[in-house]
């Protein structure tokens, strides 16, 4: 029998927590095996969560004598493999935060002790310390690696960063950030060896920036593909926006095929962010692959339709209204291949169907949206 290919890391967009949003440098070991935990009793591991990663502040100031880097001794006393370790046995994925510099982004802009603490000249040996302690992915943050070392480009410094990963033996998904500028239209992401890259700048828990995010990503469907993911930056659902805003935030990073990395504090999030974070139907849509992410179909004053075909043969439509006012969304069904056709609309949120024919109206209100599913009436 011929071989089988093997399963590509992030064969399906990758879904996950990760602890910056909530706790920065503040974050504690105490505070990733709690989120592990809530991750596991919360149903989230059970709708498809995985990954648990440590983002920037992990680090002690200082590496060790044989050079390699070290957890901080008073937030992770017992070190980052026993916390890996933990995560693990909690049947989830860990993964840590590097940069290819000399300092961390924390480092540059929060004003966190350290020297050295970036992978510059130390690749090799990070990689190897990483994979000894079993870590499942690694967050490689470009962090103005440019301006610490002079003639410094993203292609060389994430391409050989990837090699070293590829070295250890171990598989690693690897996540890189600089940010969207100059991925993914030049197109080396995929030399590199990425599994997920950004696309933006930062976000933050407001509606314009995810509004703005939403506007960026229209025209880089052609860039996502199983094993490598468009990755417009993490879930601010949790963390302060109304429950309308974050229901659109979550749909549309389902749509967009987008990395699900959680940014809230799980330990403490109430039963509508729970919900929201843990809604299979929406999540079914984020995590199938049926040739291309979410299209954006029309958008007028920042009224937007978003469709994404599914493997099933049925569509997935977000009706997302980014404007300042309630505004009425126009869905075409000739846009989909649905004209004179009767056709079952899913809500993906109350569940509730509807038999419709022909081109559709809605009213949305502002930062809010409507999502469904849309297949043939059979028979």
């Amino acid at each position: 029998m011929p071989d089988t290919p093997p399963v590509p890391l992030a064969a399906t967009p990758p879904m996950g927590w990760n602890s910056w949003n909530t706790f920065q440098c503040k974050i504690t070991e105490e505070d990733v095996k709690a989120a592990a935990d809530a991750m596991v009793k919360s149903g989230m591991r059970d709708a498809g969560y995985r990954y648990i990663v440590l983002d920037d502040g992990w680090q002690a100031p200082q590496r060790d004598a044989n050079g390699r880097l070290q957890a901080h001794h008073d937030r992770f006393p017992g070190g980052i493999k026993a916390l890996a370790d933990y995560v693990h046995s909690k049947k989830l994925k860990f993964g840590i935060y590097g940069t290819p510099g000399t300092k961390t982004c924390a480092m540059i802009y929060n004003g966190y002790p350290g020297k050295g603490l970036g992978s510059h000249t130390h690749e090799e040996l990070d990689a190897q310390t990483w994979a000894s302690w079993g870590v499942d992915l690694l967050k490689y943050d470009w962090c103005e690696a440019d301006k610490q070392i002079p003639g410094l480009t993203e292609k060389t410094a994430f391409t050989k960063m990837k090699e070293a990963l590829k070295k250890t033996g171990r598989p690693i998904l690897y996540s890189i950030s600089e940010y969207g500028k100059e991925l993914p239209q030049n197109g080396w992401m995929y030399s590199a060896g990425a599994n997920m890259w950004r696309t933006t700048p930062d976000i933050s828990p407001s509606w314009p920036s995810i509004s703005q995010i939403i506007d960026s990503q229209a025209g880089l469907y052609t860039y996502s593909r199983p094993g490598a993911w468009n990755d417009p930056d993490m879930l601010e659902v949790g963390n302060g926006m109304p429950d309308d805003q974050d229901r659109a935030h979550f749909a549309m990073w389902a749509i967009l095929n987008a990395p699900l990395m959680a940014g809230n504090d799980l330990s403490k999030m109430s039963d509508v962010t729970k919900r929201i974070l843990t809604n299979r139907d929406v999540i079914a849509v984020n995590q199938n692959w049926a040739g291309t992410q979410g299209r954006r179909l029309s958008s007028t004053d920042g009224r937007d339709v978003w469709h994404k075909p599914l493997s099933d043969g049925s569509i997935a439509l977000v009706l997302v209204n980014r404007g300042t006012g309630h505004g009425e969304i126009r869905f075409r069904a000739k846009y989909v291949g649905l004209t004179g056709e009767k056709f079952l609309f899913r809500d993906l949120w109350s569940g509730e169907t509807s038999l419709k024919t022909g081109d559709l109206s809605f009213t949305v209100a502002p930062g809010s949206h409507l999502m469904y599913k849309a297949a043939r009436k059979s028979g």
